[in-house]
C-alpha cells in the first residue's frame, strides 16, 4: 500500500479533448501538444476520454494514432472506449495497428453498456440489428480473444495471389496484457479480475450493498446478516471505501493477486503555480459539482468523489487519507472539463513539478 514511505510508481492524466465545432481541429492540435508536454515533463501516462456525437474525441484510437508518432516514451490509453460503439474484430485490428506504429505503448481502456441515448441512435449506429445486440461482458470477451491472438475464423491459407489469416492482423503480443477494463461497480471489478484484465477506476462508483452483505445472506448464522444489514442502512456511503471494495474484489479475483494493476482516475488539480484567476476558477469548478458528491445519483445510485483542488502539499495528505489511493500504486489523474490549453499546461506543470514528488514519484527519463 502507497503510503507516504511508499512512492506512487506511475503518474499519468486523462484528458477529455475538447473543440470548437467552427474550429475541431485547433482543439485536436490542443490535445495532442498536452500528450507531448506531458511525456516532456516526465509523465508515464497520457490517456483520452471517449466522446460520441459531442464536441470531444470520437476517435480516441486516431488520435493516439498521431500522438504516437510525435512521443517516443509516453504510454498512451483510452479511458474508456464504449464497446456498444464499436465492432470488436475491428476494434482489434485498429488497437494492434497502432500499438505496433507506437511501439507498444498503447493501454486500450473500455467498458460495456449500451450506447447513450441509444433510443435514438440506435437506428443509425445498428439499422437492421439493435434488437440483437449483446451489450455485455461477451463483447469484452470477443475484443480480449482478437487482441490476444485468438481465431477470427476457421479459413486461413492462400486463394489466388492473397494469402488469407485465421486471426487479427498484425498482431501485437504484448498488447493483450495491456488491455484495461473501466468499472464502477463489484460485478464489473470481478469480472475484469477473473478475465485477466487490468482495471480503471474513477472518480465514480457505484454505491451498492458492500460485498460482505451478500457473504452474510449465504450464511447460516443470523447474527452476520443482521450485522450486514445493520451496515447497509447505517450511515452514508463511503466513496473511499467502495472504491476500496472493488479494487481488493479485482485483486482477489485476478490471476496476478495483490500484483494486478489498478488505476485510480480522480479529478485532482494543483494550483501552486496558478494565477489567482485559475485558483477562483478551478475552486468554483469544484464548487458547482460538489453537491453530487453528497448522496447516491440516480435509480443506478452512482456515487462521485470530490474533486481535489488546492496546493500539492494538502493534496498529498488528502491523496495519502484516500483509503482506496493507498491501496494502489498508478494514477492517471483526470483534467477537468472545459478549461483552456495554458490552464491544462499549469496543472500538468505542477503535478509533475510538485504533487508528483510529494507522492514520492519520480518523473521518467526522455529517451
Amino acid at each position: 500500500m502507497p503510503l507516504e514511505s511508499e512512492p506512487l510508481r506511475k503518474l499519468g492524466f486523462l484528458t477529455i479533448g475538447l473543440f470548437d465545432e467552427a474550429d475541431p481541429r485547433r482543439g485536436h492540435e490542443s490535445t495532442l501538444e498536452i500528450i507531448e508536454l506531458g511525456e516532456r515533463l516526465g509523465f508515464d501516462s497520457a490517456w483520452v476520454r471517449h466522446r460520441h456525437l459531442q464536441y470531444g474525441i470520437s476517435s480516441p484510437v486516431a488520435v493516439l494514432a498521431a500522438a504516437s508518432q510525435r512521443t517516443r516514451r509516453i504510454e498512451l490509453g483510452t479511458a474508456v472506449i464504449p464497446l456498444g460503439w464499436e465492432n470488436p474484430l475491428r476494434l482489434a485490428e485498429d488497437l494492434a495497428t497502432v500499438d505496433i506504429l507506437s511501439g507498444g505503448r498503447l493501454n486500450p481502456g473500455v467498458s460495456v453498456g449500451p450506447p447513450t441515448h441509444f433510443e435514438q441512435v440506435g437506428p443509425a449506429l445498428y439499422p437492421d440489428t439493435a434488437d440483437a445486440e449483446d451489450f455485455g461482458y461477451p463483447r469484452v470477451r470477443r475484443l480480449l480473444d482478437f487482441v490476444r491472438g485468438e481465431r477470427a475464423t476457421d479459413f486461413s491459407g492462400v486463394e489466388g495471389i492473397e494469402v488469407f489469416s485465421d486471426r487479427v492482423q498484425p498482431h501485437s503480443p504484448g498488447l493483450g496484457g495491456r488491455l484495461w477494463y473501466g468499472g464502477a461497480s463489484l460485478r464489473s471489478a470481478r469480472w475484469a479480475g477473473e478475465n485477466g484484465m487490468n482495471f480503471l477506476t474513477s472518480s465514480v462508483v457505484k454505491a451498492e450493498e458492500p460485498e460482505y452483505r451478500e457473504k452474510a445472506a449465504e450464511s447460516e448464522k443470523a447474527a452476520e446478516a443482521e450485522a450486514a444489514e445493520a451496515a447497509v442502512t447505517g450511515p452514508a456511503p463511503d466513496f473511499a471505501d467502495i472504491q476500496l471494495s472493488h479494487i481488493r474484489t479485482f485483486r482477489a479475483h485476478h490471476p496476478d493477486g495483490d500484483r494486478a494493476r489498478v488505476s485510480q482516475g480522480l479529478v485532482v488539480i494543483p494550483t501552486d503555480s496558478a494565477t489567482p484567476a485559475q485558483r477562483a476558477r478551478y475552486e468554483e469548478y469544484a464548487r458547482k459539482r460538489l453537491p453530487r458528491t453528497t448522496a447516491p445519483q440516480g435509480p443506478a445510485r452512482m456515487l462521485f468523489s470530490p474533486d481535489f483542488v488546492g496546493p500539492s502539499a494538502q493534496l498529498a495528505e488528502r491523496l495519502h487519507a484516500h483509503a482506496a489511493f493507498r491501496e494502489i500504486d498508478e494514477v492517471a489523474f483526470a483534467l477537468p472539463f472545459t478549461f483552456a490549453h495554458e490552464d491544462y499546461a499549469q496543472i500538468l506543470t505542477d503535478l509533475a513539478g510538485a504533487l508528483g514528488p510529494a507522492l514520492g514519484w519520480r518523473p521518467a527519463q526522455s529517451s
